[in-house]
């Protein structure tokens, strides 16, 4: 068990479930990881290539992290350097919402590029 708020890991699931029409989904898919603390969304695409193996690839979107004292979640972007780092074009949220419509939007074309 995470301690993250069910509601909050469940919404994110469906968002993520929804971000890819079932009829590409061999292509590519959106799927959210849960750790102790956080939710990473990842974009997940088939292996490719004769060398690739049969494991699907994965690229980091956004991660949502939580912070239990408040109750709040934070919006983080993958920097070059294979860290998370804060985004502060988006306040911290009691629930995942606000932050979910700031990834879909993604007025700054750091998530979705």
């Amino acid at each position: 068990m995470s301690g993250l708020p069910e509601q909050d890991v469940a919404q994110v699931r469906a968002w993520c479930d929804q971000r890819v029409p079932k009829g590409v989904r061999d292509q590519v898919r959106v799927e959210c990881e849960e750790a102790a603390r956080h939710l990473t969304i990842v974009e997940r695409r088939p292996p490719w290539g004769a060398n690739a193996g049969p494991e699907w690839k994965s690229l980091p979107i956004a991660r949502l992290r939580y912070t239990k004292k408040t109750g709040t979640w934070d919006l983080c972007y993958p920097g070059r350097d294979f860290r998370f780092h804060r985004y502060d074009a988006a306040p911290q949220s009691a629930t995942v919402n606000i932050l979910l419509d700031e990834i879909g939007r993604d007025p700054t074309g750091i998530f979705w590029g």
